[in-house]
């Protein structure tokens, strides 16, 4: 298993929260997410064999919300 921290911008709730966490959980190869609406950003873990961090951050984006670089 791989980790990658991703910042968020635009995340103002937990309805936020919730709604980050629902997508990335979608994507095959996840296999936890922890948001903080605080840091605003997410540590997402993953089988790298799975998933790659294109797909969270292109996810993150469908859900409304700006990446960080």
């Amino acid at each position: 298993m791989q980790a990658e921290v991703v910042k968020i911008k635009g995340m103002t709730c937990m309805g936020c929260v919730n709604s980050v966490k629902n997508v990335l959980e979608k994507i095959p190869g996840v296999s936890n997410t922890n948001v903080s609406l605080e840091q605003q950003q997410v540590t997402i873990e993953y089988d790298a064999s799975k998933a790659h961090t294109d797909q969270f951050r292109e996810a993150i984006k469908d859900a409304g919300f700006e990446v960080e670089n």
